[in-house]
């Protein structure tokens, strides 16, 4: 069955290689679901697979209980089948986010059709849509829409400015302060500490930085900087930190059951670092380097100086810089991994065919971040406080995350 799941998948373009050593049902359909919220932007991309994820995790749970529920309402009958509950699981919360999306439904089909019919299929695929119902409604009006926008407070130096992205409405994702979160109790307990005074050393030291190497034009940047910025610019923390999970729980022979709490808990940790790090965001409003770049001239700092015609490599997102997001989800998944399967001595093998011709090899997790780090200020649109700050909130949630939820059944 799970030779013809993949191949299918395969042929449908929808697994995100390079395929696991050997797949189980929990990893065929965290690759179904990476490629499937694709087309989402990272945060409700993250969103979406910490609630799949969840709903896989406890149809596998209710049938073969070892760890704490996370809905805590299901019951399975004896025999059902954790194939067919993690199919139905998966395939009906995305289906829920994603309607016009058939080519799930086509991979459902074809999935349970391998399963022999009988009382086990039948049972797992109650399970499996109970768990995505509740699920389903325990994230109704979960604040994810409608969106919101910001405008610009004032013009004065540090203060985040509309950039060439924003084509209008204002700041991006103002609300996504307030996405229910999967996890922790309060994304206010995880905003940043300030950024750098402008007249300070270590902002003209990372303004100096960002504006030597993250130009359009830059001739201070090596050619693997600039591929490691186009490629992190086009995978997402979801797509990188469950691309290195699927490789790493094969690899380390993990069972189904501790898959499914595995995704889960590296999902619902990189949707809830994107609340807190919009938290600060929000919060601090701060300025953008290319903003910081071409207003150096007002920022009374003597270490910096203008660049009028001074453009980022990457286009920046719309919204305020401090602290950098793709660190905060990077470094919630990778702390996750790290965790769960240890901070070194892997094989990893990062590419993404929407990005042909890079492909990146990794034997320690803090590989990946250091050069999600060095993708952000070598794009231009993040200094490395930022990075840093992004980290932090990273760390510190999927701390919380993994602490407080689904714990083993009976653990100290």
């Amino acid at each position: 069955m799970k030779m013809k799941l993949t191949t299918f998948v395969t042929a449908a373009l929808l697994l995100s290689s390079p395929l696991p050593a050997r797949a189980d049902i929990v990893q065929d359909w965290n690759a179904i679901a990476i490629a499937a919220t694709g087309t989402q932007n990272p945060f409700n991309q993250a969103r979406i697979m910490a609630a799949t994820q969840l709903a896989v995790f406890e149809a596998v749970n209710t049938i073969a209980p070892q760890y704490q529920s996370y809905l805590g309402t299901l019951v399975a009958p004896a025999g059902a089948s954790i194939d067919a509950a993690v199919i139905t699981a998966a395939h009906d919360v995305l289906k829920s986010y994603l309607p016009t999306n058939t080519t799930i439904d086509d991979l459902r089909t074809s999935a349970l059709s391998a399963i022999p019919d009988g009382p086990a299929k039948a049972s797992g695929i109650t399970v499996g849509a109970a768990a995505a119902s509740a699920m389903i409604t325990a994230r109704l009006g979960d604040g994810s829409a409608p969106p919101e926008f910001s405008v610009p407070a004032s013009t004065d130096p540090g203060v985040w400015q509309l950039t060439p992205t924003c084509v209008a409405g204002g700041g991006l994702l103002l609300h996504w302060r307030n996405v229910k979160l999967f996890g922790i109790e309060n994304a206010a307990d995880f905003v940043s500490p300030p950024p750098p005074e402008l007249s300070s050393n270590q902002y003209a030291k990372d303004l100096n930085e960002v504006k030597s190497v993250g130009s359009k034009t830059s001739t201070e940047r090596p050619q693997d900087r600039t591929d490691v910025a186009r490629f992190y610019a086009g995978s997402s923390p979801g797509y990188v930190t469950n691309l290195a999970a699927r490789q790493l729980s094969a690899a380390q022979g993990r069972s189904t059951a501790d898959n499914a709490r595995a995704f889960a808990l590296i999902n619902m940790a990189i949707s809830d670092a994107f609340v807190a790090q919009f938290t600060t965001k929000y919060h601090y409003n701060f300025w953008r380097p290319e903003t910081a770049i071409h207003g150096a001239d007002l920022d009374d700092n003597d270490k910096t100086e203008s660049d009028l015609a001074w453009e980022p490599l990457i286009p920046a997102p719309c919204f305020p810089g401090y602290g950098s997001n793709h660190a905060a989800g990077s470094y919630a998944g990778g702390e996750v991994l790290r965790r769960l399967y240890g901070a070194d001595g892997h094989s990893i093998t990062m590419a993404n065919p929407n990005i042909p011709g890079l492909v990146f090899q990794y034997s320690e997790l803090k590989q990946i971040t250091a050069d999600v780090d060095d993708a952000r200020v070598y794009g231009g649109i993040h200094f490395r406080f930022d990075q840093e700050a992004g980290a932090r909130i990273g760390r510190e949630v999927a701390t919380a995350v993994v602490r407080e939820n689904l714990r083993r059944v009976h653990q100290d």
